[in-house]
């Protein structure tokens, strides 16, 4: 079916300058992976960000990966996570051995609550997973860090959509034992379709990441007379707390990484951009109450998507005239992890998440591209307004 506006899965166009910082990293970096420029991206980033440690790898996935890997799960311990997220915030820590408990999301902020965080607690609780989602920062992710840490849980704060947000001046990714933050071709910013950054405050994680990272590499201890004696590296097991950790290889390119130090000059630019026009979109639908969204005009959201609630149970009425009619391609996300067959087979079905279920049921997901032209944001507004008053 053709589409007079898509649901594209590119966040945003690049600049010139950020292609010729592309072109200028293909000409000169040496070697093309591991080089200065992951060195300048994770200091830029550090920076950018405020966190002490930062390490680019391929993907959010490995990220998580990492971040799962280093939990040092026990047998019968247990994580927290939301069910309404993305897949890939939840499965790393269950390849890790942990199981799986469900918490359920507010209906108006749409994502996790320390109250319903709580209600989930258990002797085995290992670690807490949350997810600023849409772009929107957790309003109580200080009171969850606390209690995290007063209840020695390990927290990890998925950010793969809301890099950018930040509230009374401290940015998300900076608050968890781990920050996980993706540079995926539909994220706010991309690093030429995969790309993510692992954050993390200890100084005991930071010393063996680099080695998880890429293969067990590492320096030889011993004073050597030739550097090819007895090899051009080494190789060990990281050891985290007396545990020997195998290495994997979720590098990042230096072309990536050139790209990504670049494009965080514009991050606040476009999240900018972004919520002025969603805010826009959210008021000149105000008089429709049966549709209702996330109103936040201020750096807690940066719109990565923009997402609505329809209360009346016509959702499905409303999406057909704007896909079939207006041509319009508005989507539905997340459908609940716990209803899956990947989690179900796993033993993870059981749920008591009724707002992650009531608001997946009834919500609808609009294009929201930062390239999209002005004519076809406008189309789209005045397209809903027209369904809007068709189906009452």
């Amino acid at each position: 079916m053709d589409f007079k506006i898509n649901f594209s899965g590119t966040g945003h166009k690049y600049t010139q300058d950020e292609i010729n910082i592309v072109v200028e990293a293909m000409e000169s970096a040496d070697p093309l992976t591991q080089g200065k420029y992951k060195d300048i991206f994770e200091k830029k980033f550090c920076e950018y960000n405020g966190n002490k440690y930062a390490f680019s790898v391929c993907n959010a996935t490995a990220a998580l990966e990492l971040a799962a890997q280093m939990c040092l799960f026990k047998d019968g311990d247990e994580i927290i996570a939301p069910s309404h997220t993305f897949t890939s915030s939840v499965y790393p820590f269950v390849k890790k051995g942990a199981k799986v408990v469900w918490a359920d999301i507010d209906l108006s902020t749409r994502v996790i609550t320390l109250e319903n965080i709580k209600k989930c607690i258990t002797a085995q609780t290992k670690a807490i997973v949350v997810v600023h989602l849409y772009g929107f920062m957790i309003p109580e992710i200080t009171k969850i860090s606390l209690f995290a840490k007063e209840n020695n849980i390990l927290l990890i704060e998925d950010v793969a959509q809301a890099m950018g947000t930040e509230m009374n001046g401290q940015k998300a990714g900076t608050f968890g034992d781990f920050g996980i933050f993706s540079f995926h071709s539909h994220k706010n910013i991309t690093t030429l379709g995969e790309g993510g950054m692992l954050t993390v405050k200890e100084e005991r994680y930071a010393d063996i990441i680099p080695m998880l990272r890429h293969n067990g590499h590492c320096g030889f201890l011993q004073q050597r007379d030739h550097y090819w004696t007895p090899a051009m590296g080494n190789l060990d097991l990281p050891n985290l707390d007396g545990h020997y950790l195998l290495p994997n290889n979720y590098c990042l390119g230096e072309v990536e990484c050139a790209l990504g130090t670049k494009l965080l000059e514009r991050l606040d630019e476009m999240n900018a951009q972004k919520r002025s026009r969603a805010i826009r979109f959210i008021d000149e639908l105000k008089e429709f109450e049966s549709l209702q969204f996330h109103r936040v005009d201020d750096n807690r959201h940066n719109y990565h998507l923009l997402a609505a609630y329809v209360k009346n149970g016509k959702r499905d009425q409303i999406m057909q005239k704007l896909v079939y009619d207006k041509k319009i391609k508005c989507v539905v996300q997340y459908y609940p992890l716990n209803r899956y067959p990947l989690y179900k087979k796993l033993g993870f079905s059981s749920a008591k998440c009724p707002n992650s279920d009531e608001f997946f049921d009834n919500m609808i997901s609009f294009p929201f591209q930062h390239w999209m032209s002005n004519e076809d944001f406008d189309y789209m507004l005045r397209s809903t307004k027209e369904v809007m008053k068709e189906i009452k």
